[in-house]
């Protein structure tokens, strides 16, 4: 259905979750993406369902399944409760729909696990289900995670310096991340789940290099902690040798502020907080930061999008020309276009097996806190693949 559509007629997108992300999606979709249209909502709170719909002009379900089941829906985005990602994403491969989750891509490795097997059975590409990387990597099928960091212009550029080796092999990575407040009923376990897993795939993407190991430490906690280990600082330990230290700081009050700074053989590059103006005033030079992560990532969340649409489409054509730099040709000849999972997996979203692979770096650092800061080796996509979940 969705390869008979996509060259002329617009991707009709069903939302799952009326929260906060999935109004946001909503709302992009409806006036800042091209080739796609807001098709269905469904969410929990009937009311906040009924909002958003009217606000984008889309048709309300009932629940997340009966929106995966209509015919008038091509795709998915999953943005509701964690806990529901798992049977969502399972019932979107069913239905042989494309479907970009939120993170986490589900709450445990068993559930992650299955998640990745069943999108390796949708392949339409007739490739194998393992390339020949090191890492044996599954192919990509259906599914994509949205860690929208791999979208910002600057993280992009960071990681372009990377590749290319301009200042010499990458040694360390520096990464900070600290908002104003932690969420109600967070824990230091929820923080790793929920917020550190933005570095924790991050590290990874920018090196090209999975990680190995783990240590988890937190100094006196702050007083605004409220009974969290807060801040928090980790290393993740990579294949290739180099070596991220990374703060999580979830009661900054200040602002929210990330930053990454690779170090270099020969240079030093760091990440560039967007901004709208430096105010020069009463012999001072400053800037504002945002609230919240949506000022900091809003172009990241729409180039994201639109990827992933131009993927649907047929245009994510070329591998080199997404990530947030630049947006992707598209195809001159529709027909002889590659199939979905082809088109997703030159992308540069996340797969499926990128979301397993930070909930197996989840696992590994909530073990060293528990251990008290013992390093921690991390598990493989491949290893757990095969079965070994013990």
């Amino acid at each position: 259905m969705l390869e008979q559509r996509r060259t002329q007629e617009p991707i009709r997108i069903g939302i799952i979750g009326a929260g906060i992300m999935g109004t946001d999606h909503a709302q992009l979709l409806a006036s800042q993406v091209r080739g796609a249209v807001v098709a269905g909502i469904a969410d929990a709170d009937p009311i906040r369902s009924e909002q958003l719909a009217t606000s984008v002009g889309a048709k309300v379900f009932k629940d997340g399944e009966s929106l995966i089941a209509a015919p008038e829906v091509d795709a998915v985005i999953i943005a509701s409760a964690d806990h529901t990602h798992h049977r969502y994403t399972m019932a979107a491969l069913a239905a042989r729909k494309p479907v970009l989750t939120e993170k986490p891509l589900a709450p445990t490795i068993e559930e992650c696990r299955e998640i990745v097997l069943a999108d390796m059975e949708v392949d339409s590409s007739g490739s194998p289900p393992l390339t020949s990387r090191e890492d044996k990597y599954p192919r990509p099928g259906l599914v994509s995670v949205g860690f929208m960091r791999r979208f910002d212009p600057s993280c992009a550029h960071l990681r372009n310096l990377v590749d290319e080796e301009t200042y010499g092999r990458a040694l360390l990575v520096h990464c900070v991340s600290r908002g104003v407040s932690a969420a109600a009923g967070s824990s230091t376990e929820s923080a790793i789940s929920n917020s550190a897993i933005h570095e924790i795939d991050f590290v990874p993407w920018l090196l090209g290099s999975p990680v190995t190991a783990v240590t988890w430490q937190a100094p006196a906690a702050s007083k605004h902690a409220d009974g969290l280990a807060d801040p928090q600082l980790f290393t993740l330990e990579t294949a290739s040798g180099a070596i991220a230290s990374c703060e999580l700081f979830l009661n900054a009050r200040y602002g929210h502020d990330v930053r990454s700074e690779v170090v270099f053989e020969e240079g030093v590059a760091s990440t560039v907080e967007p901004t709208l103006a430096t105010v020069n005033h009463a012999g001072a030079s400053a800037t504002t930061f945002g609230p919240d992560w949506r000022r900091r990532w809003a172009e990241a969340y729409r180039l994201e999008l639109q990827t992933w649409v131009d993927a649907l489409k047929g245009k994510a054509l070329n591998a080199n020309a997404v990530n947030g730099v630049v947006d992707p040709p598209a195809s001159k000849t529709q027909s002889n276009a590659p199939d979905v999972t082809t088109r997703l997996r030159a992308s540069g979203l996340a797969s499926a097996a990128d979301g397993m692979a930070a909930i197996l770096v989840v696992e590994a650092l909530i073990a060293s806190h528990r251990s008290g800061g013992m390093r921690t080796p991390v598990r493989s996509v491949a290893d757990v693949l095969q079965g070994s979940l013990s």
